[in-house]
């Protein structure tokens, strides 16, 4: 048994003796880190200057902090070929919506965005669904090295709380990153899936949603940053999608501070839409299901003189007996409902193929 799987066994442990904790791999990273708290208590996030990991809610609900001076922290460095996986009799899904429904209320949810839209009432709306799917025996750790070893460029984790649930994901999207006074952030939208190459072309309206959110960005921060550096959009592959990609980086003015930050990012047009308060009503009034934690954000706070928070995507909730996936895409006059059906269906498969 190698130095890895050594590791995953304690994780097992933790988590059959039902105490919060949360495993998780930055971006590009070979090191896992663990936060194992002490206590089962829920301890809310207050403010921003707080010290430990933290888990925030697209909306409305508790914004969990497990705090630095409350948790055992453990890490592992670790190499590629430790990850081995279990072979284990392919699954078969049992999906608990009928799915002929769910096609249609997707579909009209996409048609109700881009009407309102056509109207002039926003640029941009991202909408999502959520779907449900039951699993024989399924294995979350042996998922967890899954995802380790398909999403190398994703902030990869397991997130759990016995008072509130376990979720689990490989998100491609930083919200931002602070050291000392340098903060970086990134506008990544659009998505195609990928087929043996990341050169490809993108389509006008692909490109003109990243645009929208490249935008909204550089405009939103100007306020608490200076010397902005941005990259030309470029491609990332993240599992079986491509995604367009603007890095953004810049020096944070003296008496910026990360409340303010997160206040004009969060929820970022990549989850949410444009404009913000008006996307986030439409939301909020139309998909009628709760997103939760999916499309907030969850990492580092202040560790060490660093933040690291990566927005809530590609990401599962488990539920008793059954899996709860949630996907979404941003939505423009331009959209295709048939095309954006699709992207879900895509984006889905990233959470299936590791189950």
């Amino acid at each position: 048994m190698n130095n890895l799987d050594k590791y995953i066994k304690k994780l097992e442990k933790v988590y059959a003796s039902n105490m919060p904790f949360v495993v998780y791999k930055k971006p590009n990273e070979f090191k896992l880190k663990t936060y194992l708290s002490k206590t089962d208590d829920i301890i809310n996030l207050t403010n921003f200057e707080e010290k430990g990991f933290v888990f925030v809610p697209f909306n409305k609900g508790n914004s969990i902090l497990f705090p630095l001076d409350e948790c055992i922290i453990k890490e592992i460095n670790f190499k590629e070929e430790e990850i081995i996986i279990e072979e284990i009799p392919k699954k078969t899904f049992a999906k608990i919506k009928n799915e002929r429904n769910d096609k249609k209320n997707h579909i009209n949810l996409i048609q109700k965005a881009i009407d309102f839209i056509k109207e002039g009432k926003a640029d941009k709306i991202v909408v999502s669904r959520e779907e449900m799917v039951s699993v024989k025996e399924f294995h979350l750790f042996n998922s967890f090295k899954k995802m380790l070893q398909k999403y190398p460029n994703a902030f990869v984790y397991i997130w759990y709380h016995p008072k509130i649930g376990l979720w689990m994901g490989a998100t491609p999207e930083k919200l931002l990153s602070i050291k000392d006074n340098t903060f970086k952030t990134m506008a990544l939208a659009g998505t195609q899936p990928y087929k043996n190459k990341v050169e490809v072309t993108w389509q006008p309206k692909e490109k003109k949603e990243q645009q929208f959110v490249t935008d909204y960005i550089l405009n939103s921060i100007k306020l608490f940053v200076k010397n902005v550096e941005f990259t030309i959009p470029f491609t990332i592959k993240a599992g079986n999608l491509l995604h367009i990609r603007t890095d953004i980086n810049a020096k944070l003015f003296s008496k910026s501070s990360l409340s303010n930050l997160i206040s004009v990012l969060h929820p970022t047009p990549a989850v949410c839409g444009l404009p913000k308060n008006t996307a986030s009503k439409f939301i909020l009034e139309n998909e009628n299901y709760d997103r939760s934690y999916y499309s907030g954000y969850l990492g580092e706070l202040n560790v060490v003189n660093r933040s690291n928070l990566f927005v809530n995507l590609r990401c599962m909730q488990l539920k008793e007996d059954k899996i709860h996936i949630y996907i979404g895409g941003g939505i423009t006059k331009e959209s295709d409902v048939i095309k954006e059906w699709e992207e879900t269906k895509n984006k889905a498969m990233v959470i299936k193929s590791i189950l």
